[in-house]
Order: C-alpha cells, then structure tokens, then sequence
C-alpha cells in the first residue's frame, strides 16, 4: 500500500502543496477558477515552519492503524477502509462536533466553520498520484510503498557516510 511520506530536508516552504490540495478540492479543479469560489476550496495539507531549526515541514494525515478520529466520530462521518486503511469522510454525515479534530495527534483535521464540518486528507482517491505531491517541485512530498521509501533512504544515508569517509580521509 502506498502512503504518502515527508522528506522534510527537501521542503522548502514554497506551499506549492497547499494550493494543488485546495485547488484539487475545491469546485472547478482550476487553479484561476478556484479563487473566487465560495466557500474558499480549502486545503488538507500543511506546511509549517520549526523557526528553532530553520526548516519547513509538510504533515499530512497518517491514516492512523488506529485512528482516534474514527473511534470518536459520534456519527460515522469518519470510517477507515478495512482493505486500504485510508480514512474517509462523508460531510453529509458530519455534524461539525470537531470531536475528531481535538484527538488526532498530528492536527491533521481541519474545520470549515461556513459548512459546519470536519475536513481532512482523502489522497485524492480520483488520481493516481496526491495532488500534493504530484505538485511538490523538490520531492520533499513522495508517494511510494514504505519498504521502498525506506530503502531509498538507507541508500541516501549511505552515499553522505560514504562521502564524509572519503572527505575526512583526503580520499
């Protein structure tokens, strides 16, 4: 199953992600069209800046194995899907209580106040890449199986060792 996984080094705060999520959901899909619907298509992605250590970090929902926003949906409004683990939500069903929003432990859902409801990552079940990451320009967002995702990393990991190696034995 792919996830959607951060590379936090890459980011560097352009918010490209933000706009292709909003812009995805919102009602035309067109970026020009986009900013003058009402309500504002709102985004499910975020970037934050750590201003201690001088970095950008885009969350998105980790689709919890456990997720505490589904287990206190007092309506159902958030399920998890048994096969693929992805947790969806039906607006229709939400009653904007924001009881999902208080437990997740990563703030990863939002509150449209005009509407009355919750709203979160869907990974873009309509593509076949996450606007989000299809949009971000350094890779710092990547869609991939995590056991390739972690191997890639490994071999990054080991290209820097090895480099620092060389370079402190003059090599």
């Amino acid at each position: 199953m792919k996830e959607i996984l951060v590379r936090p080094e890459r980011c560097m705060g352009c918010r490209s992600c933000e706009i292709a999520c909003a812009v995805e959901h919102s009602g035309t899909k067109s970026l020009f069209l986009a900013v003058a619907e009402k309500p504002a298509p709102r985004k499910r992605v975020y970037v934050e800046f750590a201003p201690e250590h001088a970095i950008s970090v885009p969350m998105v929902c980790r689709h919890c194995e456990d997720a505490p926003c589904v287990s206190v949906c007092p309506t159902g409004a958030l399920r998890q899907d048994e096969v693929t683990r992805i947790v969806t939500h039906n607006p229709e069903a939400c009653i904007g209580c924001w009881t999902c929003a208080s437990v997740c432990s990563y703030g990863m859902i939002g509150r449209n106040r005009e509407e009355r409801v919750a709203i979160k990552c869907d990974r873009c079940p309509d593509l076949e890449v996450p606007a989000c990451v299809a949009a971000c320009p350094t890779g710092a967002l990547v869609f991939k199986e995590v056991e390739e995702f972690s191997g890639s990393k490994r071999v990054e990991s080991a290209l820097k060792l090895a480099r620092g190696v060389a370079a402190g034995s003059g090599r």
